[in-house]
């Protein structure tokens, strides 16, 4: 971690970014860390030698391995700086390892629900890797708890407290389940936000408007 935040404070000096609280919404090309709302654990995931990767929940806040960036997919690119939009279908790439985040029809090891994990290489995957962000207004919120909701198969990202043993011992079991609940709700939190353009908020702010004239 220690490494970690003064390459975060560089890309900020570098690219726009935002390490303090004054952007109140999400947006592509940042790189956060997201809260399950319900059981107080952070999203994580780890290298390993097999083409896929665990995806855990953890209560250590610092571990770097709990950092996602957001980007677009294959069919529909997120430029940077832009804020998500409710409905909208993203990736989540693992910030240390370059795998997204993926899920698929296989059950999950410790509560047989369906299972996630994280694929691909450099950032490149395939359709499973889409997931779309569910949210109450246009944009995605920071302060929000939204839901992912996997493209393919309909169900959302979720913890429901199934612990691991070693050699994870403690880290919590994340998996998709159909049906909306509690144990399904993330918050953004610790990260840096890519801060739009100007323009860019100008834009986005007539088009609002137009829609409601």
């Amino acid at each position: 971690t220690a490494i970690i935040v003064p390459i975060f404070f560089l890309l900020s000096c570098l690219f726009g970014l935002s390490l303090a609280t004054e952007l109140s919404f999400v947006t592509c090309g940042s790189v956060v860390k997201l809260l399950n709302v319900k059981h107080n654990v952070r999203l994580h995931s780890h290298d390993v030698s097999s083409g896929q990767q665990s995806v855990t929940g953890v209560t250590t806040v610092e571990d770097s391995n709990s950092y996602w960036s957001v980007r677009g997919n294959s069919r529909a690119p997120c430029h940077r700086g832009t804020p998500v939009k409710c409905g909208q279908t993203i990736r989540l790439t693992h910030l240390n390892t370059g795998r997204n985040l993926h899920s698929h029809y296989f059950a999950s090891p410790l509560s047989s629900n369906q299972e996630v994990s994280a694929f691909g290489e450099e950032g490149e995957g395939d359709h499973l890797d889409d997931w779309m962000v569910q949210c109450g207004g246009s944009v995605w919120e920071r302060e929000e708890a939204v839901r992912f909701q996997h493209a393919s198969t309909d169900t959302l990202l979720s913890v429901t407290g199934e612990q691991y043993g070693r050699p994870i011992h403690g880290q919590r079991e994340v998996h998709a389940m159909t049906g909306p609940s509690q144990h399904s709700l993330w918050r953004a939190m610790e990260g840096v936000f890519m801060k739009p353009s100007e323009i860019l908020i100008e834009s986005q702010r007539f088009s609002h408007h137009a829609q409601f004239e």
